[in-house]
């Protein structure tokens, strides 16, 4: 494998950064990386990963292996992440080899395991849903009889884009689940099991932490979810309460502190209404610990994008600034459809709509998949906007032709 002393350096002195995984978040991170002389190495699944795709330095290697993982980190100045399935004790090793890696294992299990995350969470005072950890079907029980059923049930491990999660009105309905708790494996310690919240809608907030703890979030965003999957973000969340926006990025900035984050997390929320005030309140779903889908406006819509402000954090660079360059941006997903050809497509949106952006992965067309993205920006009438991004996301999956 090429030595970061060789042909990857670049001239100047310019350090390499190494990225675990070959997926679309990596991918999205060669542009920003060409513009700061930055040189990138990713450890791919496949010659044919979406990052592989227009990274050079693409070798292929199992994340889990631990020499492998070795191996590719001694060829770069730091190591972070495209997803979070790096095994911690994988992370260690390489700390222990001396190798910077952001962010390390003690933080990023919060984003890989959510019994954790929900354990910590809770311990510093950060509203979360009501939850419980089960490994019985009497717990189950006991939990849905006091919070109300249906109740949220969740892999600890694992789940992602809807998977790993059910609404279930019985402990029958995770049986099996409940057979694999304490083997190895995502149930090892329990399944996770919260109350089905009655929110007003789902937001997210972006946080960027770098090692010497200078931090910044973007603008609270609106996310819209079909099916488990997020189909839309409304970057700022349309009539935000000024001073919950606020609270939920001091929120989020305490969190990346307290966890020790480095790099940029997404913070998954829901809007809810206090009971006791009636005024509006959040409860936190979810972390990533990663540039994450939530934050894609950002590439077309703020000053710095969630790719360019993670490079800049994991090597301790000074942040960029995240503010919104327009009034509105719309994120609309793209999902596979029935027709595997989408150049034509492409073609006829960039034609239609001049000032669309279009952002695909790379990767083969499957009914449901994420091939990619659309953002909008602009000022003034945000349904308009709003159109515009689903009739280009529509027109790519197949759903409309005209």
């Amino acid at each position: 494998m090429t030595k970061a002393s060789g042909p990857l350096r670049a001239e100047g002195g310019f350090p390499v950064v190494g990225i675990i995984g070959g997926g679309q978040l990596a991918r999205m991170s060669q542009q920003p990386a060409i513009a700061l002389s930055l040189t990138l190495s990713v450890l791919a699944e496949s010659e044919t990963a979406s990052a592989a795709l227009v990274v050079p330095h693409a070798p292929v290697g199992d994340h889990t292996d631990l020499e492998t993982v070795r191996s590719f980190a001694s060829d770069v100045d730091v190591v972070t992440f495209d997803h979070e399935h790096v095994p911690p004790e994988v992370i260690s090793a390489l700390l222990a080899d001396g190798h910077p890696v952001h962010p390390g294992p003690d933080a990023l299990l919060h984003a890989q395991d959510k019994i954790v995350m929900r354990r910590r969470l809770t311990d510093l005072g950060i509203p979360c849903p009501r939850w419980t950890a089960a490994t019985t079907a009497e717990e189950v029980t006991a939990f849905g009889d006091e919070v109300g059923w249906p109740v949220i049930a969740k892999t600890p491990r694992g789940g992602y884009d809807g998977k790993g999660v059910r609404r279930i009105g019985s402990a029958g309905e995770v049986a099996e689940w409940l057979e694999a708790v304490g083997q190895d494996g995502p149930m090892r310690e329990g399944v996770l099991l919260e109350e089905a919240v009655a929110f007003t809608r789902e937001l997210a907030v972006m946080v960027a932490r770098s090692p010497s703890g200078q931090a910044a979030t973007w603008p609270v965003v609106e996310t819209v979810q079909t099916d488990g999957v997020c189909t839309e973000v409304l970057a700022p969340a349309p009539g935000l309460d000024d001073d919950l926006a606020t609270t939920i990025g001091e929120a989020a900035l305490r969190v990346a502190g307290e966890l020790g984050v480095t790099g940029v997390m997404a913070v998954e929320l829901f809007e809810v209404t206090d009971p006791r005030t009636g005024a509006p309140a959040y409860l936190v779903n979810e972390l990533a610990m990663r540039p994450h889908n939530s934050g894609h406006w950002s590439i077309d819509g703020a000053v710095t994008s969630q790719f360019e402000q993670h490079l800049r954090a994991v090597l301790d660079l000074p942040l960029g600034d995240p503010s919104a360059r327009q009034e509105w941006t719309v994120m609309a997903n793209v999902l596979g459809g029935e027709h595997p050809d989408l150049y034509p497509t492409y073609r006829h949106l960039m034609a239609r709509d001049p000032g669309l952006k279009i952002h695909l992965y790379g990767k083969g067309v499957r009914p449901g998949r994420k091939l990619g993205h659309v953002t909008v920006t602009g000022d003034g009438d945000l349904e308009a906007l709003r159109e515009r991004a689903r009739h280009a996301a529509d027109y790519l999956q197949g759903v409309i032709d005209e």
